[in-house]
């Protein structure tokens, strides 16, 4: 049983990335690398919230949500008037900056959490510890997967409650036809900024249950394949919907589990792996290029 908590606890963290990250693709158009960016920002901060700074779980939480919220808002200003190919190479660009900071911000002298150790480098932060939620600490994985669940149906309803409001309409038909959403009176750079808002502070909450579930967090986080990941959930699940991207979390989360099954050397499984999204990618594209339960094809 406890292996199917932990698989529930990774289905609520990478549902809450997919569902986040489909406001800015399936719902602006807008293609984006750094999404695991900012979801190793938000584990940092609530590493650093409740090992250094003394601050309890909610607390950190918070702290990691505004955190990547504002960092991305301080990133997407700059590039707000961007779109295509050059938005796709600005994200890349605070995805390596991102990731950057995160393996070189380090000073073994200095204490963590001070401005000369923010990230303790490529070692890494060890030690962060449960939720502790009303006095009672979530040690079991069941009570983490709870968490999880939770925490992910409420982002849930705030994705439903934003995408069905007149803002989604809006950023639907910004996505389809620019110029005329501009014609209509819209501010579409504005409204670009305030997606990558909220889809950058979904991350960071994903990224603070993942830093307390696992208890440790390192540059990785950050990497390109993370954000590659996330890509493919929502291009596998679908776009344009809540549907989509919780079915691509669930399809690519298990097909890693479903090779655990089959006897396949250790030396070679991640490689199989990576075919099986390739293959997966190709087949989808080629015969259902609007994903399993999506509603939006990329063109």
């Amino acid at each position: 049983m406890n292996y199917v908590f932990h698989l529930l606890v990774y289905f609520g963290v990478y549902a809450i990335l997919a569902m986040g990250l489909n406001l800015v693709v399936g719902y602006c158009g807008l293609l984006t690398l750094a999404h695991a960016g900012y979801f190793a920002v938000g584990a940092y901060a609530y590493a650093l919230g409740t090992l250094a700074w003394g601050m309890d779980s909610i607390s950190a939480l918070l702290l990691a949500f505004a955190a990547g919220g504002v960092l991305s808002l301080l990133t997407s200003l700059p590039t707000w008037r961007l779109k295509g190919d050059y938005f796709v190479m600005a994200s890349m660009t605070v995805q390596v900056l991102i990731y950057s900071a995160a393996y070189n911000w380090v000073n073994f002298e200095a204490p963590l959490g001070s401005l000369s150790n923010l990230t303790n480098g490529p070692f890494g932060i060890a030690g962060v510890s449960r939720p502790v939620i009303f006095g009672c600490k979530l040690s079991s994985l069941g009570a983490m997967a709870a968490y999880s669940l939770i925490v992910a149906a409420i982002c849930m309803g705030v994705c439903h409650l934003l995408q069905t409001a007149p803002w989604g309409r809006t950023l639907k038909c910004m996505r389809d036809d620019e110029l005329a959403t501009k014609n209509l009176g819209k501010n579409v750079q504005f409204l670009k900024v305030q997606a990558l808002v909220v889809a950058c502070a979904l991350a960071a909450v994903a990224g603070a249950i993942y830093a307390s579930y696992t208890s440790y967090i390192d540059p990785s986080l950050a990497s390109m394949d993370q954000s590659i990941l996330l890509l493919s959930m929502i291009f596998v699940g679908g776009m344009g919907n809540l549907k989509g991207p919780l079915a691509g979390a669930a399809i690519l989360l298990l097909i890693p589990e479903v090779l655990r099954f089959m006897n396949i050397p250790d030396a070679v499984a991640a490689e199989i792996r990576v075919m099986l999204y390739g293959l997966m990618l190709v087949l989808i594209v080629r015969f259902k290029p609007e994903g399993v339960a999506g509603d939006y094809k990329v063109n």
